[in-house]
């Protein structure tokens, strides 16, 4: 009997592990497409078309030991497709456009195009007033005291803080308690309007305005000093594709 209870256990244990395999190989294969149809990820500099970039990063983490802002994650099954592979999310934080494109250099796969050699090579995706409403300069708010408070607890959690994130916290901090146009001031561009300007608003405020030079950092979003960023990202896009061809993702 007690020979009998083992032989089924252990047969219920290599056919259940069996079929929780498959089912995992078989939502590999069928969800698949699905999970690559998500929004894309916004990618360092570089970045050569999404399927190929994908095919050629090693997921060695260069990029991300040498990004002097902390700015490069390695996305996890939470993030879908390209598990390993570096990404930026603006939200926490852009990418500051540095002018030797480290993470450019350090890649040894040819991922990241080392055609890509200074800041204004680089091609992330394009900026857009996604929420105007939430827009502060658009009714000619200030930035909040306190904002840049996001900024010193995400630098708070890195273990080589670098004098280049020191210096931009502290230029983060000098806009406080004046008129918001933070994503104007902040852009990192060697000149910034090319990219961004606050322009007047029919309303009276100011509002963002977005020109051929945005090359998608996502500085912007990430220091838009309300709780959901009113301008954001969009990945893989550029200006001629939003704002002349009227792409959209």
């Amino acid at each position: 009997m007690a020979k009998t209870v083992k032989k089924e256990r252990r047969e219920f244990i290599q056919y259940s592990t069996l079929g929780v395999l498959g089912l995992v190989l078989a939502g590999g294969v069928v969800g698949s497409p699905y999970l690559y149809s998500e929004e894309l990820h916004l990618r360092p500099p570089g970045a050569v078309e999404e399927k190929e970039f994908l095919g050629l990063c090693i997921k060695c983490g260069q990029c991300l030991q040498v990004c002097p802002y902390h700015s490069i994650k390695l996305a996890d099954i939470a993030k879908g497709h390209g598990i390993g592979t570096p990404y930026i999310d603006a939200s926490v934080r852009g990418c500051y456009a540095c002018e030797a494109v480290p993470c450019v250099l350090a890649c040894p796969s040819g991922a990241l195009d080392h055609g890509t050699e200074k800041s204004t090579d680089i091609k992330m995706g394009v900026a857009v007033l996604e929420f105007p409403n939430r827009c502060l300069a658009m009714t000619n708010k200030t930035v909040p005291k306190g904002n840049s408070k996001k900024m010193h607890n995400f630098l708070d959690a890195q273990v080589n803080l670098t004098e280049l994130e020191k210096d931009v916290v502290k230029k983060l901090e000098s806009f406080e308690g004046k008129e918001c146009t933070l994503c104007a001031d902040m852009c990192p561009m060697p000149n910034p309007l090319s990219a961004i300007a606050m322009v007047p608003d029919a309303k009276g405020g100011k509002k963002p305005e977005i020109y051929d030079g945005c090359v998608g950092c996502g500085v912007c979003e990430e220091v838009c000093p309300v709780s959901q960023s009113a301008i954001v990202v969009k990945p893989r896009l550029s200006y001629e594709d939003y704002y002349e061809k009227g792409i959209r993702s």
